[in-house]
């Protein structure tokens, strides 16, 4: 089992950058491909971006493309999200997922361990 908890999220105006951390307990946190999903007031929760085991394969959103990078450190057992040219609709709450789905998956159902979220809030 994998627990998970997210922090850096916060209040940033549009233009600005955040980087999201997400910790795992236990040893086990490299043999898992990790994804990020995003959740947005009155709103389904949405994939974000999702990373191989290895950290070498990712896959991104359209929405995110080119403004957000995923990446971990299996040595630290973390899983980051880098955004940048944050703009409001990108206001939600942030998850990390871990699934046992290889290399990685973007559907919400294929995630076995979600942490319980960090609140992003992008200003005008």
């Amino acid at each position: 089992q994998v627990q998970l908890v997210e922090s850096g999220g916060g209040l940033v105006q549009a233009g600005g950058s955040l980087r999201l951390s997400c910790v795992a307990s236990g040893r086990a946190f490299a043999s898992y491909p990790m994804g990020w999903f995003r959740q947005a007031p009155n709103k389904e929760r949405e994939f974000v971006a999702a990373v191989n085991r290895y950290g070498m394969t990712t896959n991104y959103a359209d929405s995110v493309k080119g403004r957000f990078t995923i990446s971990r450190d299996n040595a630290k057992n973390t899983l980051y999200l880098q955004m940048n040219s944050l703009k409001p609709e990108d206001t939600a709450v942030y998850y990390c997922a871990a699934s046992r789905r290889a290399p990685y998956t973007v559907i919400e159902s294929e995630y076995d361990y979600w942490g319980q979220g960090t609140q992003v809030t992008v200003s005008l």
